[in-house]
């Protein structure tokens, strides 16, 4: 288990962020910053916090094995962040997030379509105060549209997206229909874009000091992830179907059943092909005319893929992975979480980390997998309690007395 960074130069550490989102597609874009060194402010619900808070079990355990408050989806995108308890429902509320926005460089959010300018929090609003401010909206559908009051979910952008369109098996087959992805993509992608955006409108305002709106959509995100799939669309007016782990325009890229378990067995060109059946022993698949190139693989897969199945369960898994990395043919096991954290790439990167935590002693993370040599991505902070850093940032950043505090915290306000 590797330890996070710790004193090392930080790409980001002249910026810091007032993130007002929850749940995970902007918790991902301000871990994103957080990693690469910025200051992010984690704002959150009095006595309730971030949603993913309370997405347990699992959580994270004591020394004694006992389950502590902090559920593991929440550790998963909060690391590096300082969490301050605000109600914003409130005038203090309103009041302390406009003071910190003048002392931010970054806001992200992902309230509902004109909920925070009921509350003077909208971007119009906090320009007026920080003209350089670089403001980030997260919805599900955007700023504009008929949609774009609609609340946004992974799932449902993945089915209204097409992503589900394309995932599942073949419906002639067994078990055929559409199916989300396993884990939230269109969050985490549209994290992923937000934190683009992010850094192009800090570039742009570091050379003109202009500030910038960005409005990102899940919606929009899963449209453009569709990517050779919408693609492909476009340029053939046919809708893709789903394939299973099998891929619409390369044959042989799927996975087969061996002895003792499955492979993924991905040709990208002919030569690779050959490599494969020759692995096999089929010089007859080699020299049949129906399978010479791609674009007849792909035309008569129907034939060509039960042939190579049955070729493929004559052995172990570990028999055709040794043989085919041998003579250069991409393949690998299907492995599953726990087989993805032992294996020795995985160890050798330092992909999990373990941190100090103030509830759990220590709490297993996965770090980022941005790799820098001057400055690289750090955790330099775990996961925060609720509402951990709020009498330090109040007092620090804005200067609040003890007394101010304790009558903010007597009326509700934090």
């Amino acid at each position: 288990m590797t330890q996070a960074f710790s004193g090392m130069p930080k790409a980001l550490g002249h910026i810091r962020v007032l993130d007002l989102s929850r749940v995970l597609a902007g918790p991902w874009c301000s871990q994103n910053l957080a990693d690469l060194g910025a200051d992010v402010i984690k704002i959150e619900r009095p006595g309730v916090g971030d949603d993913t808070r309370a997405w347990g079990p699992p959580y994270a355990r004591d020394a004694d094995g006992n389950d502590t408050s902090e559920a593991a989806y929440f550790l998963t995108a909060n690391r590096g962040k300082r969490s301050v308890t605000v109600d914003i429902a409130t005038p203090e509320g309103q009041t302390l997030i406009r003071d910190l926005a003048r002392e931010a460089d970054v806001v992200l959010e992902n309230y509902k379509v004109g909920q925070l300018k009921r509350y003077g929090l909208d971007y119009d609003s906090l320009k007026d105060i920080k003209p350089d401010l670089v403001y980030c909206s997260v919805t599900g559908f955007g700023q504009d549209g008929p949609y774009a009051h609609r609340a946004g979910y992974d799932f449902l952008i993945q089915g209204m997206g097409g992503l589900m369109s394309v995932t599942g098996e073949r419906d002639d087959l067994p078990g055929g229909g559409p199916q989300k992805a396993g884990v939230a993509l269109t969050d985490l992608m549209t994290g992923m874009y937000a934190t683009v955006a992010v850094l192009a409108a800090l570039t742009h305002r570091d050379r003109t000091g202009q500030g910038q709106y960005i409005d990102m959509a899940l919606l929009d995100t899963q449209v453009a992830m569709l990517a050779n799939v919408g693609s492909n669309y476009l340029n053939s007016g046919k809708a893709p179907k789903r394939w299973g782990n099998a891929h619409a325009n390369i044959v042989p890229y799927q996975t087969f059943a061996c002895a003792d378990g499955h492979i993924i067995v991905a040709t990208g060109n002919d030569g690779q092909y050959r490599k494969f059946v020759e692995a096999g022993g089929r010089d007859d698949l080699l020299t049949d005319p129906r399978f010479a190139t791609n674009p007849l693989r792909v035309q008569h897969r129907d034939v060509l893929v039960p042939l190579l199945a049955q070729m493929v369960k004559t052995r172990t898994r570990d028999e055709w992975i040794a043989q085919l990395e041998a003579v250069g043919v991409p393949c690998g096991p299907i492995n599953d979480v726990g087989e993805v954290f032992e294996n020795e790439q995985v160890k050798a990167r330092g992909v999990a980390i373990e941190m100090d935590h103030p509830a759990a002693g220590k709490v297993k993370l996965v770090r980022s997998p941005m790799k820098m040599s001057l400055t690289p991505a750090q955790a330099d902070l775990p996961p925060p309690m609720l509402g951990q850093h709020t009498d330090e940032v109040l007092r620090d950043l804005l200067g609040r007395s003890e007394e101010e505090i304790a009558a903010l915290r007597a009326k509700g306000a934090i």
